[in-house]
């Protein structure tokens, strides 16, 4: 890649919705996906269906970013990580970072008009999920694509990073965080603390189809333990399972009630898959895993903070763009 024209950094996010009358629409767009919705001959009624679920599920879905402030944070605080990338990145390169979120605004297009507005023609896509799926990197990689055969447009030079799971200071930021959390526990009872670390689940047919999701969770949860060197028990699960299929296991809710029964008395979640805050930590794990765990009887119970803006986050993010724009 040269680097005479500013270099287009595209952050691939989830997206989250910015008003309670939005849910349902993001809900929508959500279930639409094909990666999501993903059943034989499921174009015949993938929007119909989908238009079902976003019904029946926005009223709960609703109260719950109700609890959470009224809607996702997760635009306000990707666009804070795109500041801070640019600016670790301006040294070297004349960076413009734009955000691709999947079902919500600000969307593809909206991206691409921006790297359009600015002349670009490299582009580094940039996932803010670190381990990748089908579902998540690779649903986000997919719409960027279809976008630009509907618009024609030929004109970009485009490496992707498919994820970055056991990445030195990717790893580094969250042994910090775990280090933040540890320092809260009072001095004499941080020997009886549990480490759970929480992933966000996917069915167990993806994984079976060959996605490598699960595996990287795993590659992350053991760096992480090795690198921080706790000497504390240590748990991996997963969470925000929907619908009647089978997902990963251990859940969350399961594993807090198994350390209950064991007589666990403190608890550190970590949200190893999660860049930053949205309704996952904020209401999963902070509010009802919370209120789940002092209904069992365990006395103490944080989570780490999120990865947000941390210096090793983004310095990792910042090594990952320049190794494409060197390769």
């Amino acid at each position: 890649m040269g680097t005479e024209k500013p270099v287009g950094i595209v952050l691939l996010q989830l997206g989250g919705p910015d008003s309670l009358e939005s849910v349902e629409p993001f809900l929508y767009n959500l279930f639409c996906d094909p990666d999501i919705i993903d059943l034989p001959f499921a174009f015949l009624f993938r929007r119909t269906l989908a238009g079902v679920i976003a019904r029946r599920r926005s009223g709960h879905v609703r109260e719950i970013y109700g609890r959470i402030g009224g809607r996702s944070p997760i635009l306000k605080l990707t666009a804070r990580q795109a500041a801070a990338l640019e600016r670790a990145l301006r040294p070297e390169v004349d960076a413009k970072v734009v955000i691709a979120m999947r079902y919500w605004h600000p969307m593809t297009g909206r991206a691409i008009d921006a790297l359009v507005d600015a002349g670009v023609e490299d582009v580094v896509l940039l996932p803010l999920y670190p381990h990748y799926s089908k579902t998540t990197t690779g649903s986000s990689v997919r719409e960027w694509e279809r976008v630009l055969r509907r618009r024609g447009l030929s004109r970009f030079r485009v490496r992707s990073v498919r994820g970055y799971a056991e990445h030195p200071l990717y790893i580094a930021a969250l042994v910090r965080n775990i280090g933040i959390a540890l320092r809260r526990v009072p001095a004499g009872m941080r020997g009886a603390v549990h480490l759970v670390f929480s992933a966000h689940g996917t069915p167990v047919s993806l994984v079976r189809a060959g996605d490598p999701y699960q595996a990287e969770i795993v590659k992350t949860y053991e760096a992480v333990v090795r690198a921080g060197n706790f000497g504390l028990p240590h748990h991996l699960c997963y969470q925000s399972k929907v619908g009647p299929q089978k997902w990963l296991e251990p859940s969350l809710s399961a594993t807090i009630g198994r350390l209950a029964h064991e007589r666990v008395s403190h608890l550190i979640v970590i949200p190893i898959a999660f860049v930053s805050d949205h309704s996952e930590t904020l209401w999963e794990i902070n509010i009802e895993a919370r209120l789940e765990a002092k209904r069992l009887g365990i006395p103490y119970f944080d989570m780490t903070p999120a990865l947000h803006t941390s210096g090793e986050f983004i310095g990792a993010l910042r090594d990952l763009v320049m190794k494409e724009i060197r390769s």
